[in-house]
């Protein structure tokens, strides 16, 4: 990759792939996260819906890597809104986590999970005042959202003007969400690709598959590297080494004529449904 970080509109440098653990147990994440830390990772994506922050902590602990050599996210429960609940959710992420401070804090979604699309924007406001409140107290080095379109985070801005500096979407060949894509890039806020591979479902695709072989790489690799080469940070997540070090090294040169092709795929993980 020509940087191994993005710059966030705050001028805090983020580094430009995040290991996932999305449905990592407890138990599972500390090798994992260990596995990750010792191939080169210096960014792990946790949330407190995950239950696995403490898992997160003991594996940094056993790294031998100094607190402020790695960049923590971990998010608010989208189900937990409101300035109160963000402060006492937070506390407790600090306390899973054994840190003062955390690199990145998320609004998990707009709504809850169990109610997908209920409008909570009176809600999100204040949760967002809480944020900003604890980002200027420096016990965050930035804040952002996860699953937010354009009217959502609009009305953040409208409320407080302070912009988000980052959005976590689905982002994956086939699913790269054009408007609020385009929102974000005009408004300096960094877009972090969940989901990169689709679940798993593009390592088949037979199109990045003519690509990868093209390039004598992996599907994976192909994945991952049209997220950076958008401008997007990929989060790719595994329980197994090989692909955990296969995913820390991942940077092809993609052509922009492959590019445009990979541009045109469709994807049927279109038609699941959003994840927390």
């Amino acid at each position: 990759m020509k940087d191994k970080y993005f710059t966030l509109a705050n001028n805090i440098k983020i580094p430009a792939v995040g290991f996932g653990t999305w449905q990592i147990s407890n138990s599972d994440v500390v090798d994992a996260c260990l596995i990750a830390l010792n191939s080169g990772y210096r960014h792990i994506d946790t949330a407190l819906a995950y239950n696995n922050e403490k898992g997160v902590s003991e594996a940094i602990k056993k790294s031998g890597l100094k607190r402020e050599e790695i960049f923590i996210t971990t998010k608010l429960p989208a189900q937990y809104k409101g300035y109160n609940e963000c402060l006492k959710y937070f506390n407790e992420s600090l306390k899973n986590l054994d840190t003062n401070y955390i690199d990145l804090y998320l609004i998990h979604a707009p709504w809850p999970w169990s109610d997908v699309g209920k409008d909570c924007t009176k809600e999100n406001i204040e949760t967002w005042k809480c944020m900003i409140d604890l980002y200027k107290q420096g016990k965050i080095k930035a804040i952002g959202v996860s699953n937010f379109q354009k009217k959502d985070i609009e009305a953040l801005i409208d409320a407080t003007g302070f912009i988000p500096h980052v959005n976590q979407i689905r982002y994956f060949i086939g699913n790269t969400q054009e408007e609020i894509y385009n929102y974000c890039q005009e408004k300096n806020i960094l877009i972090e690709a969940y989901s990169p591979l689709a679940t798993g479902n593009l390592l088949n695709d037979p199109i990045i598959s003519k690509i990868a072989q093209k390039y004598n790489t992996s599907n994976a690799n192909i994945c991952l590297s049209y997220c950076y080469l958008k401008h997007t940070l990929p989060l790719p997540k595994s329980t197994h080494k090989e692909r955990i070090v296969n995913n820390i090294n991942f940077f092809v040169n993609i052509s922009l004529d492959d590019i445009k092709i990979l541009d045109q795929v469709h994807n049927k993980e279109l038609d699941r449904p959003l994840r927390s």
